[in-house]
């Protein structure tokens, strides 16, 4: 009986928009992919447009950038769905270790790990092998992401490599009801050879976190030398100094890959043509705090006016080795140590290391840069790269111990910027160093 009136309510509610589009094909097929479409070039699509196989309310547009009603858990798993759509999927961190969890879970990580485990996304690119591939969009709709309230932080990866562009846009999302909305991301250049294989394998989990924020995808599509977007709309904002309230002038406000500009006098700044959905915003200004903010995106419509407040830098720091710092200033690690000429931790860098981790869970804000510097002997390129190599394992080893490595950036300097003359051993060795850097405080 309870599926007799779920296919009723389907075909009542899915009169409107679930016909065949020259954008998406069928929506009821699982894989569609199509060409020279008002769209892009080439689209490819997995999953079906059903919202989780709940259905839309009369005349509702998914695409428009407005979220879907609140609907039931979707716990019951259609063998016909393609892998990885219309399912609760818990992360993996949470089914490990919920014991681990720092924040209230949601209601969908109430369901079986060993069944709502998460399930990668597969995208067969056969159609697009010949393809002149110069750009591609990713479109995902997304169901219950609530890292805000749940503390969670999700990784995205594309065959291996990680798309961090999503990963933002998925930090700002928050969806209790659970109701679903859509994302739009550009790929960057370094993702584009990922398009000329087989598949496509999109996997996404919070494996660090240990926090329990089930979600769900109802579909995936990728645009291929996408033409401008159909759905788009804008943001009226105002950015404001926390402390006093008072309008923030020529703050930076940045949306990756669409748009830069700047506050006027008054603090303000309209953001236009904008993909409709969930967009993440950075936010800086001298002597604050640099912020990321999500918003919800319209079809034809400027939002009403957010408020985004910065902090001062001075009302943050962080304490290390007895020092103070805030958003931009640095610290030497003294004791991290390498074997000669490799970048193999000794067991005092991992020591020292150990420190850092402490101070990134004790201060789960912050973001930080490592910076690898050697002393002027040997070739200077080689150095740079032993640099890179010696920091790269500190991140590996912090990432090992519970730190989410997005958290982390490393440069390698080699003898590019000393601290003391190369002059004798003594001052070759205070060269030889692992800087920290606070780079953000969110």
């Amino acid at each position: 009986m309870k599926l007799k009136i779920f296919l009723l309510v389907l075909l009542i509610s899915s009169t409107a928009f679930t016909q065949n589009s020259s954008n998406d094909g069928d929506w009821s097929a699982q894989e569609v992919s199509l060409s020279n479409t008002p769209e892009a070039d080439f689209m490819i699509r997995i999953g079906d447009i059903d919202n989780l196989n709940y259905g839309w309310p009369e005349d509702f547009n998914p695409f428009s950038g407005m979220s879907s009603q609140v609907h039931d858990w979707p716990y019951n798993i259609n063998p016909q769905d393609i892998s990885g759509t219309d399912r609760v999927m818990i992360p993996t961190g949470f089914i490990k270790h919920p014991e681990k969890s720092t924040c209230l879970g949601d209601g969908y990580s109430s369901g079986d790990g060993s069944v709502y485990k998460v399930v990668p996304l597969v995208m067969n690119l056969s159609s697009i092998k010949n393809a002149n591939i110069q750009s591609a969009a990713l479109l995902m709709f997304v169901d219950d992401f609530q890292s805000p309230s749940i503390c969670s932080k999700f990784r995205v990866w594309f065959n291996g490599k990680r798309f961090s562009a999503v990963e933002r846009i998925l930090d700002g999302i928050d969806q209790s009801g659970p109701v679903g909305k859509m994302i739009f991301a550009k790929l960057p250049a370094d993702l584009l050879p990922l398009l000329k294989k087989d598949k496509l394998v999109i996997s996404i989990d919070d494996s660090t976190t240990f926090n329990g924020d089930g979600y769900a995808i109802d579909f995936v599509k990728l645009l291929i030398n996408p033409k401008p977007y159909l759905y788009t709309g804008g943001l009226n904002l105002i950015v404001l100094n926390s402390a006093d309230g008072l309008p923030i002038s020529g703050a930076k406000i940045v949306v990756p890959d669409f748009i830069q500009t700047k506050t006027n006098s008054n603090g303000e700044a309209i953001l236009k043509n904008l993909p409709a959905g969930l967009v993440a915003a950075d936010f800086s200004a001298e002597g604050f705090i640099t912020k990321t903010q999500g918003f919800d995106v319209i079809t034809n419509q400027v939002s009403e006016q957010y408020q985004v407040y910065l902090d001062p830098i001075g009302s943050y720091t962080v304490q290390m080795e007895g020092e103070t710092l805030t958003e931009g200033e640095s610290l030497i690690l003294n004791n991290i140590q390498f074997k000669v000429g490799s970048a193999e931790l000794l067991n005092e860098g991992k020591a020292e290391l150990d420190k850092v981790v402490q101070l990134m869970r004790q201060y789960p804000q912050i973001e930080i840069e490592l910076s690898g510097h050697t002393s002027s002997e040997g070739e200077a390129e080689m150095n740079r790269k032993l640099s890179l190599r010696r920091v790269e394992s500190c991140r590996k080893y912090l990432s090992e111990n519970g730190i989410s490595e997005d958290r982390i950036s490393t440069v390698g300097y080699g003898p590019d910027r000393p601290i003391a003359p190369n002059d004798n051993e003594a001052n070759r060795s205070k060269n030889r160093r692992v800087e920290l850097k606070i780079t953000r405080i969110q």
